[in-house]
Formats: C-alpha cells, structure tokens, sequence
C-alpha cells in the first residue's frame, strides 16, 4: 500500500469517527431532549394532580364544615325545642300534679300515694330533659364562658366516669365558632376516654401561644395503634375536619400501652381595634 493510499485510508477512518462520533452526539442530545420532555410532561402532570387533590381537599373540609353547622343548627333547634315547648309542657303537668294531689291528699290517700310517684317521675324527666338540652347546646359556653363551660364539663366527667381530672386553662380569644369547635373536640376527647381508654388519669391544657389557642387532651390509658381502623375512625376525622375548617390542625398521638394525646391549635381572633 503505497503512502498515498494509506493516508486516504487514515483520513477515512477519521472521517467514519468523526461520524460515528456525531451520530452519538446527537443521538444523546436527542434522547437528552426526550427525557427532558417527559420529565416537563410528568411534572406538569403532578402538579394538574397535585392541584386537583388541594381542590377536592379543600371542597371536602368545606362540605365537612357545612355538615358541622348544620348538625350545630339542628342541635340548637331540638335544644330550643325540648326547652321551650317539652319543658313547658312537663312543668304545667308537675304543677297541675300538684294541685290535684293536696285536694285528694285527705280524701284517697292511695291516689295521694301515686300522685307523689308521679311527681318523681316528672322530675326525674325534667331533670333528663336538661340534661340532653345542656349537651345539645352548651348553654355553660354561651353564659359562662369558655374555660368555666370546659372546668365544669372536667368536674362532672371526673364524677361520672370515675377518673382524676387535671386542668390547665387559660382565657383565650376565639370566636364563638371556634368556641364551640373546641368545646366538642374536648366533650368528643372525653367521650372516647370514658368509652375506649380505661384512664385514671386525664390531663386537659388550654393556652394561648404564637397567635394560636392550644388545647390538648391526654390520657394515660391503653392506647391504640396509629396504623389501621382505630386511626382513620370516623371520630378523628370528624373531629380533624371540622378544627381545620376553623383554621385549626390536630394532632393525635398514641400507641398501645401509652395513652393518648390529641392536641388542636386553633387561630386567635384579632383584637377588636376601637377608634
């Protein structure tokens, strides 16, 4: 092979690198730009499904917020309506009772005897009567306000459920909405200690902290496992949904053998400035 020859043949090997060379070149530069794509394309899909899932959350916290006003709005109506028309009526009948009983107490001692039972039994039923009133619509909340409306919900609980109650409540300034929003989620604490936690102990703070009100309720009880039916129960939720409806979160943490805490923050209402 003379010289010539094999210089052409040099500079054709050089020339097939060089397009070898090229081809991968662009052949990386093209699959660069395919993953480059699909990555916009993947992106911009979550962000669509990120954006859809905020949506639907947020429909679902207002529906969830809805349901909780008009549950409120419907306890408030049965409350005024076992208050103002069952009440009445149930007084008139104990009086009426009354009446009849020391006009026949001389003449049928008997009747005098069942009239005394009956007496006990409207009692007995008004006394009932208020009771479901009182939990329907807190009227401690409305008159007494907040702290007082939850010291009075610890001491009867203590008594009714047998369990040692500490309270650390400080004033705080939510509004009414929010009031009663934490009213129930310590009335549905307590609820669940009295019928799940087997407690001697429960422990409920209130205190006003970076622009927030934080309550918690903690019980040294039996606990539950995070993971599984107990921790998605309907009773969180509700309770999760409606504190975050307010504006709130809540935090529930326990574990079998440790008790459980359920702590809730809800925003402060701003200071009503007074020219």
């Amino acid at each position: 092979m003379t010289i010539t020859a094999l210089l052409a043949f040099q500079i054709a090997i050089v020339a097939m690198a060089g397009v070898s060379l090229l081809a991968l070149v662009l052949y990386l530069r093209q699959r660069r730009a395919a993953e480059v794509t699909r990555l916009v394309v993947a992106e911009s899909a979550r962000t669509e499904l990120q954006a859809q899932f905020d949506s639907r959350t947020q429909e679902f916290a207002e529906l969830a917020s809805h349901l909780q006003t008009a549950r409120e709005d419907e306890r408030n109506r049965l409350a005024r309506a076992l208050h103002d028309e069952l009440g009445s009526l149930l007084t008139a009948a104990k009086l009426d009772a009354a009446r009849i009983k020391t006009r026949i107490a001389a003449l049928s001692p008997e009747a005098s005897e069942r009239l005394a039972h009956l007496n006990n039994t409207l009692n007995s039923i008004i006394a009932l009567t208020r009771s479901i009133t009182e939990d329907l619509r807190p009227s401690t909340l409305t008159n007494l306000g907040l702290v007082p409306a939850l010291e009075i919900m610890a001491r009867d609980f203590a008594v009714s459920a047998d369990v040692r109650i500490e309270c650390a409540l400080e004033p705080v300034a939510l509004s009414p909405q929010s009031e009663l929003t934490l009213f129930r989620l310590v009335q549905e604490a307590l609820n669940n200690v009295a019928k799940y936690a087997r407690a001697h102990t429960v422990k409920i703070t209130l205190a006003p902290r970076d622009g927030h009100a934080n309550v918690s309720v903690t019980d040294d009880g039996v606990g539950f496992q995070m993971v599984g039916d107990k921790a998605g129960s309907y009773g969180l939720l509700g309770m999760r949904y409606r504190i975050e409806g307010d504006g709130g979160s809540l935090i529930v943490k326990s574990a079998p053998g440790a008790g459980t805490c359920l702590s809730a923050t809800l925003p402060l209402q701003p200071p009503v400035l007074r020219g």
